[in-house]
């Protein structure tokens, strides 16, 4: 998907749904959406990505998501791409490790430099120094969820039943 400044026509959407619904089922899976979207390097979209954006929209839990759905997943794919051209402040198409870390300040995370290695580690797939669209949304979700799964137990993981603990990061979609 390439970045449009407003949220585009009902009838633009239905184009672009009909031409990534390639088995025609009226749904679209993860991996007619990783063939749809470019994360800028003409590499596909990472599939975990594509993954835990489905499962994001995907309510009914069927690994698909409806023309509906499509909409709200273009408009928060396009608004991720505004936030994520905000801070590649080089214009480099990536975010490096001090990018990531105006970000994620800018979100309220106060992270030590090693964490911010750590993300970046994690995030990184091309082992380059830098994280891409695709893995941007990645990781920001990830730490979204991972610390709303840790405020929910007041920040104490040490008195964690370690099943409960495994239950519950086991059941994220991360």
């Amino acid at each position: 998907m390439s970045y449009i400044p407003s949220l585009p026509s009902r009838e633009f959407l239905w184009d672009v749904f009909q031409r990534v619904d390639t088995d025609r089922s009226g749904e679209i899976t993860a991996n007619e959406l990783q063939r749809a979207l470019s994360n800028g390097t003409w590499e596909p979209f990472n599939m975990e990505t594509v993954q835990l954006m489905i499962g994001m929209f995907d309510t009914e839990k069927k690994g698909s998501i409806s023309f509906e759905k499509f909409g709200a997943l273009w408009k928060y794919v396009t608004e991720w791409q505004q936030c994520f051209r905000s801070f590649d402040r080089d214009n480099s198409g990536s975010i490096d490790q001090n990018e990531l870390k105006s970000a994620l300040i800018s979100f309220g995370y106060r992270l030590s430099d090693p964490m911010i290695n750590t993300l970046m580690r994690k995030f990184d797939r091309m082992g380059r120094g830098n994280i891409f669209f695709d893995d941007f949304i990645r990781c920001c979700v990830v730490l979204h969820t991972l610390t709303t799964a840790y405020r929910i137990v007041d920040g104490v993981i040490k008195n964690i039943n370690y099943e409960h603990f495994l239950g519950m990061v086991l059941s994220l979609k991360v």
